[in-house]
């Protein structure tokens, strides 16, 4: 399979899967927050749409999904069915499997985003909406904190050579407060300079591969030394649960993100 990204929106991206076949002009999308781009993204290469894949309810992932099955097919809506959203025509759930383009993926529960958050897992790309993101995560706005810990460890159990297609390019910013939640952390100093190379030259960050995620994003590294510490000092406690330390770094983030300081410096 082929997998390409269409930015959408102000900064998310639809996925589109295609065949290694040329002749096989069937695709699949992810996520489509907007119409316009895929239809026309679709009859540019003739392009036949089969199936939509819906990680979570929020209206930058399904606001285009009306409007491209009016123009291109009245196709199958994967999805959980347990979420606001409703449309959703082939309910699927965790440890489901979906056949594209005779490869197979795995449904995955990741909730904490939302509720009924899932992802689509193959050995070569997991197809993860905003549950993580390149050098982050999803904001957790209805969940309890472990919920979405614990989803972040579920993915961190896949494999490094799985590419991470997340739901938005955040990757600079995210980056940015990777190196002050650990600044001695060389992996990270490295992909922050590649990061924001391709940032100033207008080049996409994602896809990013699962193994250097698991390097360089600190939503993957909230249970381990020193982030873990460093956490329990800024939470003024000897130790942390996973939970409290999950909590502790999305707190830092959300509050460093209100200052809009983790996007600055792309000029310098």
């Amino acid at each position: 399979m082929k997998i390409v990204g269409l930015p959408t929106l102000s900064d998310n991206y639809t996925w589109v899967i295609l065949s290694e076949n040329p002749q096989d002009k069937s695709a699949w999308i992810v996520d489509p927050g907007e119409s316009r781009k895929v239809i026309e993204y679709f009859h540019q290469n003739q392009l036949e749409l089969v199936g939509i894949l819906l990680t979570h309810h929020h209206y930058d992932h399904t606001g285009g999904i009306a409007a491209v099955r009016t123009e291109l097919g009245d196709v199958p809506i994967v999805s959980n069915a347990h979420g606001p959203y409703k449309p959703v025509t082939y309910p699927v759930t965790d440890g489901d499997e979906i056949q594209v383009h005779g490869e197979t993926f795995k449904v995955m529960a990741t909730p904490g985003h939302t509720h009924e958050h899932i992802s689509f897992y193959h050995p070569k790309a997991l197809f993860c909406g905003d549950a993580m993101f390149t050098a982050g995560c999803g904001k957790t706005w209805t969940q309890a904190p472990g919920v979405m810990a614990q989803s972040l460890l579920k993915i961190r159990e896949l494999p490094d050579s799985c590419a991470v297609y997340c739901g938005h390019e955040y990757t600079y910013a995210n980056l940015n407060f990777a190196m002050i939640a650990e600044p001695d952390n060389l992996d990270m100093a490295a992909r922050q300079t590649e990061v924001k190379r391709k940032t100033r030259q207008g080049e996409p960050c994602v896809p990013a591969l699962l193994g250097l995620e698991k390097k360089t994003n600190p939503f993957l590294r909230f249970d381990q030394s020193p982030l873990k510490e460093t956490l329990a000092n800024r939470a003024g406690k000897a130790e942390l649960s996973n939970e409290q330390a999950y909590a502790t770094l999305r707190a830092w983030k959300d509050e460093l993100d209100k200052t809009g300081t983790l996007e600055a410096g792309l000029n310098d």
